[in-house]
């Protein structure tokens, strides 16, 4: 019993390879074709999206495949076989890999030797928009320790598709979102779904993420879509899905890339409204617990005390004048000549007034009886 349980669990022997189940499958037996993700602003290819073809006949469709692995309890068997392959095949490119919601229930996502945790380009883990509603606690806790032990980052697929709530898909913190197919069919002729798509695009850059449409099939969808602000394309206008991957026709003029400083002041942006989320968390958090929210940082600004205004600094002087020379002479003061004093009589000896010859201003006295 031991050893049919264990070659059940390994995919060999049992009821299901005698029946030819997937748990069958081989690495020959699966293949693996890659659609680009192009950029909007330039043409260049982004990065590509793997997309499994199964070589048996009765597995060939994709959503029939995956059924069956469902059935026999076999997707995460079934993901780390297309993993294999994709990542074996498709160079050193960043790459969007699907997952199954079941492979999350699974081991195999989270083994240490999986090829995505040795791609030395990016990677991008897409989920669906059903998935990310029916499986909300495993994404919220699988796919987060995944993302951040691989440097892997999230996408939501099929975004539009009705099957979530907003909220979660928020909690979620995507790096790109991929618009449903019913929202860019023909969307140069529908403003309501124009109108949606402006709203999601607007949504997602103050969230931090960027935007894919899907299925784009003619130059007026993509003139349409990037108008509204899509950040990347995706459809058979610009490649079908092909191995090894394919070449990008883009059907307008390429245009430059943007130039270093706009690269910064992108990511500038994007450190800035991680800040702002982060903040938010905290104080939904803090309220959660009971602390006051911290004050907004205009009214701590007009708490503080003011700063003495500096007087401004006096106008300089004027530039000297240049030396007109010396100045000219004035005229000479006239000077008074000494006033002549009287002179005096000469003294004459014997004369009254006495030895000195003075005449004396009193009488003589006269001699008493």
């Amino acid at each position: 019993m031991d050893k049919e349980k264990l070659s059940w669990t390994l995919g060999g022997g049992g009821s299901d390879a005698e029946v030819g189940g997937v748990r069958t499958l081989t690495v020959s037996e699966v293949g693996v074709v890659f659609q680009p993700i192009v950029d909007m602003r330039t043409g260049a290819t982004f990065a590509h999206e793997a997309l499994v073809r199964c070589r048996r006949p009765e597995y060939q469709a994709p959503p029939v495949l995956f059924q069956h692995a469902v059935t026999e309890n076999a997707c995460g068997r079934l993901g780390r076989l297309i993993r294999d392959v994709a990542f074996q095949t498709c160079g050193d490119v960043p790459l969007f890999v699907n997952l199954h919601p079941e492979e999350l229930n699974s081991r195999w996502l989270v083994r240490p030797d999986d090829p995505l945790c040795f791609h030395g380009a990016p990677v991008y883990l897409e989920v669906t928009e059903s998935a990310a509603f029916t499986h909300f606690e495993l994404c919220m806790s699988v796919l987060r320790e995944l993302c951040r032990r691989t440097g892997a980052q999230l996408v939501v697929d099929d975004f539009g598709a009705g099957h979530s709530n907003l909220e979660r898909v928020v909690d979620l913190e995507p790096s790109i979102v991929k618009l449903d197919l019913a929202l860019t069919r023909g969307i140069h002729g529908h403003k309501r779904k124009q109108a949606v798509v402006r709203h999601v695009v607007n949504l997602c850059k103050e969230l931090g993420a960027r935007v894919v449409a899907e299925g784009i099939e003619t130059i007026d969808e993509l003139s349409c879509a990037r108008d509204l602000g899509v950040d990347f394309a995706q459809g058979y206008l610009l490649a079908r899905p092909a191995a090894p991957p394919p070449k990008v026709a883009w059907p307008f003029a390429p245009t430059a890339a943007p130039s270093a400083p706009s690269q910064l002041v992108a990511s500038q942006r994007d450190s800035q409204r991680a800040s702002q989320r982060d903040s938010q968390r905290a104080s939904q958090r803090d309220s959660q617990r009971g602390r006051p929210p911290p004050l907004p940082s205009a009214v701590v600004a007009a708490a503080k005390p003011a700063t003495p205004a500096i007087p401004a600094r006096p106008p300089p002087l004027p530039s000297p004048v240049a030396d007109p020379g010396p100045a000219p002479a004035l005229p000479p003061t006239p000077q008074r000549s000494p006033r002549a004093k009287p002179s005096k009589p000469p003294r004459v000896a014997g004369a009254p007034g006495g030895p000195s010859g003075r005449a004396s201003a009193k009488p003589p006295r006269r001699p008493l009886p």
